[in-house]
């Protein structure tokens, strides 16, 4: 994911909270950040669909929502996959995949 691409976050109320984009970071609507690292990849997933991911944090910034979290969870996930044939002229491009998926963030107790 480059920088210059990003989903909007909802909780589970439906109330937009932040912002996810290259790097892979999350950024919350008050400014704090987490920026993940890949620990783990769950490899049986849906065809079409991004694999379920647990990430840990690898550096936070900020005060306030994504302050303290620890480690995510990708899950949940549908579509995102890139297409299995492209033809010439899309080879070497970077195209857009539109998924959906549920984060789960883990914070550490204070």
């Amino acid at each position: 994911c480059s920088s210059d691409l990003e989903a909007d976050l909802y909780d589970a109320s439906g109330k937009q909270v932040g912002r996810h984009y290259g790097g892979p970071t999350w950024e919350a609507a008050d400014g704090s950040k987490v920026l993940g690292e890949v620990r783990a990849k769950d490899t049986n997933f849906s065809s079409g669909s991004i694999p379920w991911l647990l990430l840990s944090a690898k550096t936070t910034s900020g005060e306030g929502l994504f302050s303290r979290v620890q480690s995510i969870q990708r899950l949940n996930t549908t579509g995102g996959a890139a297409p299995a044939t492209a033809s010439a002229a899309q080879a070497g491009q970077e195209i857009r995949v539109p998924y959906t998926a549920t984060y789960a963030f883990y914070i550490d107790k204070p």
